[in-house]
């Protein structure tokens, strides 16, 4: 008897549920509230870009002329450094010992100059009288010459022993902060520029006052003036913003780079990049943080209807 009614009863629950199911998809879904309200224009007409803030000397990728093992540092993350300031140091053991050799060389070149120079003066004071040829006194002449050319080379090799083991130590090319430190003691610093997965050993730049990096849409470009004002927003936060003061265009348009995700936005475009300045004072804004730029701009011109009709 309970055999007869089972399959039926398992039927009736599994369209039961197939009903439930449907229903249930059938609901709207509730909107999540926006994670940060997006700031409005103070302009009535305006251009809108998206900015990244960066350092008034732009951001500074140090490297180092000789590679090696980095053997101290001497700034952490935060610091403000004076321009010429020593940033961090190579392991110069190596540099030392081969300037002593080079410092002997130089010392073994004066003494043969020193020696020659003798041998002259003794040929010219004993003079034909005592049967000093005019060939043997030339000879040491040519000599006193080879020793004192041998005696500028190792000199020079002095010097350039004296300069690499100075540039073991990476010194500051201008005043500023340092923004990242990405090597520790120990640690190999390779020589070459960063970038393609290779990062800066270390970034620099001057914070006051900041930039910000603005890309405006080429078809926008036209648009944009030297003497119109402008404001900037924290990207995710509009409460904080600033007033920003233009510093100069970028001469060369480049191609976009920052994207919205926007399913209408084209990745062909290029931008034309104007950076602006700004005084931080207490605003919580730091280098390579994104901000909403807004500039007043006139209207754009409407555009001319185009006819198919041909002159007669």
């Amino acid at each position: 008897m309970i055999r007869k009614y089972l399959i039926p009863l398992l039927a009736l629950a599994g369209v039961a549920f197939a009903g439930f199911t449907v229903w249930r998809g059938d609901r709207p879904l509730s909107q999540p509230p926006p994670y940060a309200t997006a700031p409005q224009s103070p302009y009535s007409s305006f251009v809108a870009g998206s900015g990244l803030v960066e350092a008034s000397t732009e951001n500074v990728a140090i490297g180092t002329h000789l590679g090696g093992i980095v053997a101290q540092i001497f700034v952490k993350v935060g610091d403000n450094v004076k321009a010429g300031a020593a940033l961090f140091a190579i392991d110069d053991r190596a540099g030392r010992a081969d300037l002593a050799v080079r410092q002997a060389a130089v010392q073994v070149a004066e003494a043969e100059v020193a020696a020659t120079r003798y041998e002259v003066k003794l040929a010219e004071s004993l003079g034909p009288a005592n049967n000093i040829s005019v060939g043997k006194y030339q000879a040491h002449r040519f000599a006193l010459q080879k020793t004192e050319a041998q005696l500028a080379q190792a000199q020079a090799e002095l010097r350039s022993g004296e300069t690499n083991l100075e540039l073991l130590t990476v010194r500051a090319p201008v005043a500023g902060q340092v923004l990242q430190l990405k090597i520790h003691p120990g640690e190999f610093a390779a020589v070459g520029p960063a970038g393609a997965g290779q990062p800066a050993l270390l970034l620099l730049g001057s914070t006051t006052p900041l930039h910000v990096r603005v890309d405006v849409d080429e078809n926008d470009a036209s648009r944009v003036s030297a003497v119109a004002p402008a404001m900037g927003f924290l990207r995710g936060n509009r409460e904080i913003s600033t007033p920003l003061t233009f510093v100069r265009f970028e001469p060369y348009v480049v191609p976009k780079k920052s994207l919205t995700g926007d399913t209408t936005e084209r990745v062909d475009t290029r931008v034309l990049q104007a950076i602006y300045r700004f005084d931080r004072k207490a605003l919580p804004i730091f280098v390579g943080q994104q901000m909403d730029v807004f500039i007043e701009a006139p209207e754009r011109a409407p555009a001319v209807p185009q006819t198919n009709e041909q002159p007669r």
